[in-house]
């Protein structure tokens, strides 16, 4: 672990070998493993299980009784809901040895997932997608989608801001909060510059 610049509760284990970025929290009886990247200024709440290997870039946030299992990465500005939860082996077995069959997920930048979410391993979470509270992700989510229910389905588009966009017959839908631009097109929404 490099020197420490950034705050661990006393109640916190830190395995060594991990990277932790600058700013970043983490608080009580989480358990930080060793070989993992944590970028700056996160936030990791309390009983929080980061596995090793896993990668975390700046500025995620953590809520409580989150585990993060070996084979995710999490990229910039992605919210992590309380008591969410990620999945990396397909068919487990107590019996059975999978350590070398854990599958990969990405969560891409600004991705938001609600409370007690679960996202099945192997899938990709898109750019600024949003998972409701509960829901069940088994497939990949596309970038600005928004998903809810068990097993998730999409149920429209959302903005970097959070908000569900409405798109006229032209395909652009205006963000209610920033007024950024967007557009639909062949079931891809883009943000205008």
């Amino acid at each position: 672990m490099k020197d420490k610049d950034f705050f661990a509760h006393e109640t916190a284990v830190i395995d060594e070998g991990c990277d932790i970025g600058e700013g970043t929290k983490i608080w009580h009886f989480s358990h930080i493993m060793p070989n993992c990247v944590i970028g700056k200024g996160c936030n990791i709440g309390q009983n929080v299980v980061v596995s090793p290997d896993v990668v975390l870039g700046n500025n995620v946030k953590v809520q409580n009784n989150v585990s993060i299992y070996t084979g995710v990465t999490c990229e910039d500005d992605v919210f992590l809901g309380p008591s969410m939860v990620f999945t990396n082996v397909i068919n487990p077995r107590s019996a059975i040895n999978r350590r070398g069959d854990y599958l990969k997920t990405t969560v891409e930048k600004g991705a938001s997932i609600g409370a007690n979410a679960t996202i099945v391993c192997g899938n990709k979470i898109g750019r600024y997608a949003f998972i409701g509270a509960g829901a069940v992700v088994t497939k990949e989510v596309p970038p600005y989608a928004l998903v809810v229910g068990n097993p998730s389905r999409q149920k429209g588009w959302i903005s970097e801001y959070g908000h569900k966009l409405n798109f006229d017959s032209n395909g652009q839908a205006t963000c209610p909060e920033s007024g950024e631009r967007y557009k639909l097109d062949n079931n891809q929404v883009t943000k205008i510059s």
